[in-house]
């Protein structure tokens, strides 16, 4: 089997074949606003240099969310055009899971992107990446307080420059790890796939702030 890994939630582009429990290709470039132009392009290219075939991927595993608008919606286009066209079946998974499980050596994980305005999309993992905090967008005084009444052995794991109590590392995914833990996940019907933002509505923003 091989899977093919595709997350473009964020300004980069992350990009991997799994097969029999080995990576053998990947990408993990920042494209920034080039993101759009470049996606494509690179994932062919990765391909093409292991001489896969578009049809020898037997199922795509995509991250459809929480991040960029725009970066979602590129991912999504790709994979489901994709998925449909050549009959591939598609899992989705959020793209916080895929940060916590990036980090082996801290009891918990605290994925975390800047949503601004003082809002964060995030959750909280123990070290087996079971969620202690369902993923969810928040103000970030909200994580702070989840976190202070939990233990001082936890990471957060973010690429935004945003200011955090404690420990924060890096994410650079580890494409093997992630596709390895969902590679059974239950498959969709790719035209049923939307972006996850995890967004509230303007109106329940103001309540919420209105509240605090």
């Amino acid at each position: 089997m091989k899977y093919l890994y595709l997350d473009t939630s964020s300004s980069y582009l992350y990009t991997g074949v799994v097969e029999n429990d080995e990576l053998l290709t990947d990408r993990k470039i920042e494209f920034g606003k080039d993101l759009s132009t470049e996606a494509l392009k690179t994932i062919v290219e990765m391909l093409e240099e292991k001489n896969i075939k578009p049809g020898d991927i037997n199922k795509i595993i995509l991250v459809n969310g929480p991040g960029s608008f725009t970066g979602c919606r590129i991912g999504i286009t790709i994979a489901k055009t994709y998925a449909w066209s050549l009959n591939i079946p598609i899992s989705v998974i959020s793209s916080l899971e895929a940060m916590s499980i990036t980090d082996d050596e801290y009891d918990f994980h605290v994925p975390v992107i800047d949503a601004r305005r003082d809002y964060v999309y995030a959750g909280i993992y123990d070290r087996d990446n079971n969620p202690i905090l369902k993923n969810q967008y928040m103000k970030k005084s909200v994580l702070e307080t989840a976190i202070s009444n939990m233990s001082d052995n936890f990471v957060y794991i973010t690429n935004d420059a945003i200011e955090l109590n404690g420990d924060k590392k890096k994410y650079v995914p580890d494409i093997l790890k992630i596709v390895l833990k969902f590679k059974d996940k239950e498959t969709v019907n790719p035209h049923g796939i939307d972006a996850d933002y995890l967004k509230l509505t303007e109106a329940e923003e103001k309540l919420n702030d209105r509240d605090c």
